[in-house]
């Protein structure tokens, strides 16, 4: 469903990714894994057409997204939950969501996926009065996730979902973005810190570093490797 080829980008003087190449199935849950600037969130925001890449191909559903603008990229079904969340934290809940729903002209459909999110997270149904700004951070995580659902997609990227959570709150919002794969059919690319979790829901997986990949494999084969064991799951 995403096919990512020799893609290069660089931030001024600074080369960020060194013609990565990697794919992801549909219907799958693929992880990035790896250190602090290694190159995961450019990877993500290549693909969503928020930085612009030197080089390389992104083939999404059968057609090269590079160089398209990050409205027409969501049109086509694949939506970014950034980093950080990034709720708008002066609206309320519905508002938030509802700004995930602008390209949407059919009511119903937003009806339809409105109650889509509710039904996966209904804390949101709760406090959809609330100004999100108030919400704890696994609130906004979800409020971040559900907005990204409005626009009714069949691709899904995530960047750091666990980031500033409760451990708590952390295994229930990995359990939704299991349930949400699984019930509503939707593909997910997963970047996450906390390598264990990511890999333990995820059927493939990619280790970034300093820009580039240097293994993939299954995930299961990749939490019994002893080079990951030791660099990103804690021995």
């Amino acid at each position: 469903m995403l096919e990512i080829k020799n893609l290069s980008v660089s931030y001024g003087a600074i080369k960020a990714l060194h013609g990565i190449s990697l794919s992801v199935k549909p219907g799958s849950i693929v992880t990035l894994i790896g250190s602090n600037g290694a190159g995961k969130s450019t990877t993500l925001r290549a693909v969503s057409g928020i930085v612009k890449p030197q080089g390389g191909e992104i083939i999404y559903d059968g057609q090269n997204i590079l160089g398209l603008r990050a409205h027409q990229i969501v049109k086509l079904g694949l939506s970014h939950v950034p980093e950080g969340r990034m709720v708008f934290a002066n609206l309320t809940v519905h508002e938030n969501l509802m700004m995930g729903a602008y390209l949407q002209k059919d009511r119903k459909v937003i009806h339809h996926e409105l109650e889509l999110v509710f039904t996966t997270f209904p804390r949101l149904k709760e406090r959809e009065k609330q100004v999100a700004g108030t919400l704890s951070g696994g609130e906004q995580q979800m409020l971040a996730i559900g907005r990204a659902l409005m626009s009714k997609p069949k691709f899904l990227m995530m960047d750091e979902p666990s980031l500033g959570i409760a451990p708590l709150l952390v295994k229930a919002i990995f359990e939704k973005i299991v349930e949400i794969n699984r019930t509503h059919g939707i593909t997910i690319l997963l970047v996450e810190q906390n390598a264990n979790l990511a890999l333990e829901i995820s059927h493939y997986g990619y280790v970034l570093e300093t820009g580039r990949i240097i293994l993939e494999n299954e995930s299961a084969a990749l939490r019994a490797d002893p080079k990951v064991r030791s660099a990103y799951l804690g021995g």
